[in-house]
């Protein structure tokens, strides 16, 4: 069978709206290989589609289509480590297994160019499919059905502290609350901040963090959708936290945070949540994934 591994992504990065993303070291795999009829299981507990409705499978159909061919049907295996509907890409991940593994299946009839492409044009928006093939931290934009985009490696300073809530919050619900305009000094505000944020993640400038994670087009008006949000970012600060944001369309909230100090923040952080009377929060941390998706075939 063809074997996936697709990493866990985090969009936006505070300023970055729809255009800042990274690959981190969490990952789903999947498992694909084509079949007489449709048979979809998952091993472990997450509860998924297992008919036509499954998101994997329906990229899978439309690569076949994109190449004129039907696919017959679908041997389909995934482990689901991403959490689902929480800010970390895991309707990407689905969306760029199902891509590289049709790929895989049709003879690799699509450059890395034109999966990046069709990738973003599946999901709407490059800022997490795109990280996910790529990996590293990715700065991207669409024109006319193309994703232009760069990668560049995130200095090993820096380590991703996750605050994961215990409850969903849908992509749909979160952009619902964005204003349809912005003015002319929120949006400079943002693009500033925003490629201050990709040159410091790069070169490793730490100090420059906490002003690059600021936003005035996105979080402002998503934070009364997740509880708990200003306790988090203030208990983050407290803690030593280089820059704190909302991953994605959250309810995930990310810390960048000294490589040297995530054992101490961790443990501290926890406890904090604990005494505030927060519980149910999963906290992690990871590191950025270099190389992105992983295709192989397993014997």
């Amino acid at each position: 069978m063809i074997r996936i591994q697709v990493p866990a992504t985090s969009a936006n990065l505070g300023s970055g709206f729809d255009s800042l993303g990274i690959a981190l070291t969490l990952y789903n795999q999947v498992w694909m290989e084509e079949s007489d009829t449709l048979d979809i299981s998952s091993k472990d507990s997450i509860q998924i589609p297992t008919d036509e409705h499954n998101l994997i499978y329906q990229t899978v159909r439309s690569v076949y289509e994109e190449c004129g061919k039907k696919l017959p049907g679908l041997h389909l295996i995934q482990q689901n480590n991403i959490p689902m509907a929480r800010g970390l890409g895991s309707s990407s991940a689905c969306i760029v297994a199902g891509i590289l593994g049709a790929n895989r299946m049709l003879g690799n009839p699509f450059s890395e160019q034109e999966l990046i492409n069709l990738a973003a044009k599946i999901e709407g928006h490059p800022d997490n499919t795109t990280p996910a093939m790529e990996g590293g931290l990715v700065a991207s934009a669409m024109e006319a059905g193309r994703v232009y985009s760069v990668s560049v490696p995130v200095s090993e300073k820096i380590c991703f502290a996750l605050f994961i809530p215990p409850f969903e919050l849908k992509t749909e619900k979160a952009r619902s609350v964005l204003p349809e305009n912005y003015s002319r000094a929120d949006a400079v505000y943002n693009l500033s901040r925003s490629a201050l944020m990709t040159a410091s993640l790069f070169s490793g400038k730490l100090e420059n963090l906490r002003v690059a994670v600021q936003d005035r087009i996105h979080q402002p008006y998503r934070s009364g959708l997740i509880d708990h949000l200003d306790t988090v970012f203030r208990t983050s600060y407290e803690l030593g936290s280089l820059g704190t944001y909302v991953s994605g369309a959250g309810p995930t909230i990310i810390s960048m945070i000294e490589a040297d100090n995530q054992q101490d923040f961790i443990r501290y952080a926890a406890k904090h949540l604990k005494e505030k009377g927060i519980a149910g929060w999963q906290i992690q941390v990871l590191q950025t994934d270099p190389h992105g998706a992983v295709v192989s075939i397993d014997y």
